[in-house]
Parts: structure tokens; sequence; C-alpha cells
């Protein structure tokens, strides 16, 4: 098989998995932080964290389609960049924000800048989540031609 040929992108189920593990370790490394800082109860945290949650997973299934679509007419995903994952990271956290900041307010009795400002704290933990977590999932789960056989490494 020629380099020409090799995938470079994500399959849609493996945006799935991507999408899911991503969730599943914010919403368990922030209700006990929420808890902490919003003062209310693990299961009104919890609520709030799911409701988030499922916000998000619908804008990272849709923004890593994007992104890795803008990647690979130029180099492909194999090759990201220090600044295009910090790129990837910061764009993501800027379109969940026009989301997330309404549900905030709502949820939690806050006006809108009370909840901007709350949010800024889950975007700063967030955006280190979110690069940290991108970069083990790319070792952990290399696209491949074969389930075993990578076709890329992670520099």
């Amino acid at each position: 098989m020629s380099i020409k040929n090799l995938k470079t992108n994500r399959s849609f189920m493996d945006r799935i998995r991507h999408t899911i593990f991503f969730e599943v370790g914010l919403i368990v490394t922030l209700i006990p932080i929420g808890m902490i800082f919003i003062q209310g109860a693990s299961h009104h945290i919890g609520i709030l964290a799911m409701a988030m949650s499922l916000l998000a997973m619908a804008w990272n299934m849709l923004f890593n389609f994007l992104f890795d679509r803008h990647l690979n007419n130029k180099q492909g995903h194999c090759k990201k960049t220090s600044k295009q994952r910090i790129m990837h990271a910061v764009l993501f956290e800027l379109g969940l924000i026009l989301v997330t900041v309404p549900v905030l307010a709502l949820s939690l009795s806050l006006t809108f800048i009370e909840a901007f400002i709350a949010d800024i704290g889950f975007v700063i933990y967030a955006l280190f989540y979110s690069a940290i977590f991108n970069l083990i999932y790319d070792r952990l789960f290399p696209i491949s031609t074969t389930p075993f056989q990578p076709i890329c490494t992670v520099n």
C-alpha cells in the first residue's frame, strides 16, 4: 500500500469511542471539583455534569470531524504539531462556552456574567484535560489499517 492511500483520519466508530472516553473521564474528575466550588449536592452536580456532557459530546464529535478534515487537507492526522494540539483544545473550548454559559446560568440561578466567570475555571481545567487526554488517546489508539498495525506514531 502506498503512503498516498493510507488512512489519516479516524473512523466514525473511533470518534464515538473517543467522545465517550473523553466525557466519562471529564465527569469523573469534575464532580468532586464541582462539589467543592459550587457546594451543591452530588446528585445536583452529577445531573448538571451529565447535561453539560451531552452538549459537549455533540460538539466534540462535530468539532473533531471538522478539525481532522481540515488537517487532512494539509498534512494528515498523524503529524499534529504541539501548536495544532493547543489550537484544537482552545477552539473546542471557545465553541463550547457558547452553549455552557446559558446552561450554567439557568441551572445555578446565575447571571450570564456570573456563569461566564464560573465557566472560566472549567475552561482552564478542560483545556489542560483536553490536551493531555488527546495526546494519550492518540498514543493508545493510533490510526491503523488493521487493528494491530498502526500506520503512524505520535511525535
